[in-house]
């Protein structure tokens, strides 16, 4: 049976870093908006927003930039900060499912049809 996914969060003392809210930091990127982010995942504004807010608390300089809106628009984008979180994450992941390939494919063959 083949992985169809490699889920991973990484948690440290004040930061957690998992699928989803690497998922928010890429859509942010894409849509450059918070609330489009947030749309295109079908969640909540609020929600959203809480995410961001907890990563950029959580890591040493913000990953997601915030404008407010206004009659110039408002807007986020990742921070160069973010943009690296977001790289290296996703690297990690390649590297693990690389790695686990011999330990994936055992348990894939004794998951059932």
């Amino acid at each position: 049976m083949e992985l169809t996914r490699l889920m991973m969060r990484l948690y440290f003392d004040k930061a957690m870093l998992g699928p989803g809210k690497v998922r928010l930091l890429e859509e942010i990127a894409e849509h450059g908006s918070i609330s489009a982010a947030g749309r295109a995942m079908k969640m909540s504004y609020k929600r959203a927003w809480s995410l961001v807010e907890e990563m950029n608390a959580g890591f040493k300089s913000p990953l997601v930039d915030r404008a407010r809106g206004g009659a110039k628009g408002g807007g986020a984008s990742l921070t160069p900060e973010g943009e690296a979180v977001l790289a290296a994450y996703r690297r990690l992941e390649e590297k693990a499912r690389e790695a686990g390939t011999e330990e994936i494919a055992l348990i894939g063959a004794m998951v059932a049809d």
